[in-house]
């Protein structure tokens, strides 16, 4: 059953999962997750394990939205503390509350990815954000 808000154009069925997963994760920049149950988590950790495993190549940023059910839900540390997951898998991940946190995470994230594969420093969005505003005032 489609989803109601997915309009019927954009909507995609996929008879098997993996090719559903493989095309969540083609060409993904990050990876923005509201509260779910195991199907979303599923997801989450499919992403997850790819990156981990190298099959992802870059580290994408992943924003969990509802700090509260995403930290009772799971116990991130509980991962880190057993060895499933390195500090690096678990900073990968941003818990936020509200859309404004998620945007500068995932904006932030994408600029790190971005500027990492450039060789360059990454650029925080809230900085370049005020930059441009900056820019555009002074029409430098």
């Amino acid at each position: 059953r489609l989803n109601p808000y997915v309009t019927p154009e954009l909507g995609f069925e996929f008879h098997y999962f993996f090719t559903r997963k493989f095309w969540m994760c083609y060409k993904c920049m990050g990876l923005v997750v509201a509260p779910g149950g195991l199907g979303t988590c599923d997801e989450l950790f499919e992403l997850m394990t790819l990156m981990q495993t190298g099959k992802i190549k870059r580290k994408l940023p992943i924003v969990l939205i509802g700090k509260q059910f995403w930290q009772a839900c799971i116990n991130w540390q509980a991962f880190v503390d057993y060895g499933m997951i390195s500090e690096e898998d678990a900073s990968q991940l941003h818990f936020v509350d509200t859309a404004e946190e998620a945007f500068r995470a995932l904006t932030d994230g994408i600029l790190a990815v971005e500027a990492n594969e450039a060789g360059h420093p990454p650029v925080s969005s809230s900085l370049h954000s005020k930059k441009a505003l900056v820019e555009q005032r002074t029409g430098a």
